[in-house]
């Protein structure tokens, strides 16, 4: 059965007459029956670390929209905490970290070894959701990339323009390649963790990608990509991995051959058209409607949806937006989205 999983076959080069569709974020707060659950757990974190809570949101979007995937409901900065480093939320402003600027602060880190006690309930989730998704849908698991979650990290919050961690890379390089290689190893021991629970599929997020250029482009988006691909298909072979370096621009020329990754996932700012040409080219890619669309809706949304599978046609694809569906988004422009895509 596994084989016949349409996810899977885009994955491994097929390329179909129907595109698979997931939504990054499709667990989230535009759907009704999420904000309950969540309001049942208490806060964002709770719902994170019980098993049966976040295995139920997970499952609500494939019960309401039948997608052909479903991501496991976690956090990118779950990791983070498991290796020591403090973390909160603060209503209507996101994530809290305790920063890393000095070897002081590094050194209170845990090692890669140590994580699992505190991921144990995230690999449970897997484990329910492996039994209980209907079985032509793929289980998606995930983590956020090295530079990404380092940026987090380093600042103690999200940033407009990663200035922090861009200014520790410049005055303290040994510090922080030192955070990025822990996060490196970090990370393979948790997706590691999460195949051996059930996921059947990887994506390795980095949202911050765009803001690394040049030479620092290739040091730390690139080589962490390949260096947690190759580690993971070593252990687990035949596990599909997605990259996403999103905003990568011509950086996303390449990233599938240079990483190992079985497909690259496409953020809005870049053309169809364009990742046709230069992207797909090389395999799979995912992507990459606006998330503006599933707010706004109408024919709109029909056209630029339809447009994007006629670019992708010729190739392996699978149809997603370009960054996660946002918390003001209409059910039911996600629906017109489906029956756009299924239906034509």
């Amino acid at each position: 059965m596994t084989q016949q999983k349409t996810i899977l076959r885009a994955l491994a080069g097929e390329t179909l007459p129907t595109p698979p569709i997931w939504m990054m974020r499709q667990a989230g707060r535009y759907l009704p029956e999420y904000r309950a659950t969540r309001a049942q757990a208490g806060d964002f974190l709770k719902l994170c670390y019980n098993p049966e809570l976040a295995a139920e949101v997970t499952l609500q979007p494939i019960r309401r929209y039948g997608f052909d995937a479903a991501i496991l409901f976690a956090d990118i900065l779950l990791l983070p905490q498991a290796l020591g480093a403090d973390l909160w939320f603060v209503t209507g402003e996101g994530p809290r970290l305790s920063t890393i600027t000095s070897q002081a602060d590094f050194d209170k880190l845990s090692g890669k070894e140590d994580i699992h006690e505190t991921l144990n309930p995230i690999y449970e989730t897997v484990r329910i959701l492996r039994r209980e998704l209907p079985e032509e849908t793929t289980l998606i698991g995930f983590a956020g990339m090295p530079w990404t979650v380092a940026t987090y990290m380093i600042a103690g919050q999200g940033t407009k323009d990663q200035g922090p961690a861009h200014a520790l890379k410049a005055e303290n390089r040994p510090l922080f390649e030192a955070v990025m290689d822990r996060l490196t190893e970090g990370t393979i021991e948790y997706l590691s963790k999460q195949i051996e629970a059930g996921a059947e599929v990887v994506k390795l997020f980095d949202s911050w990608a765009g803001s690394l250029k040049g030479e620092d482009f290739q040091k730390y988006a690139v080589e962490p990509a390949r260096v947690i691909t190759s580690e993971l298909k070593k252990r687990h072979p035949g596990i599909p991995v997605i990259g996403f370096p999103r905003e990568a621009g011509e950086g996303y020329i390449g990233f599938a051959k240079a990483t190992g990754v079985d497909c690259v996932a496409l953020d809005n700012s870049v053309s169809p058209e364009w990742a046709a040409a230069n992207v797909q080219v090389d395999g799979c890619v995912q992507g990459n409607l606006k998330s503006s669309h599933m707010v706004t809706g109408g024919q709109a949304l029909v056209d630029e949806t339809r447009a994007i599978v006629e670019a992708f046609k010729n190739g392996p694809h699978i149809f997603n937006l370009g960054h996660g569906i946002t918390p003001d988004a209409d059910p039911e422009n996600v629906q017109l989205m489906i029956d756009t895509v299924r239906g034509g």
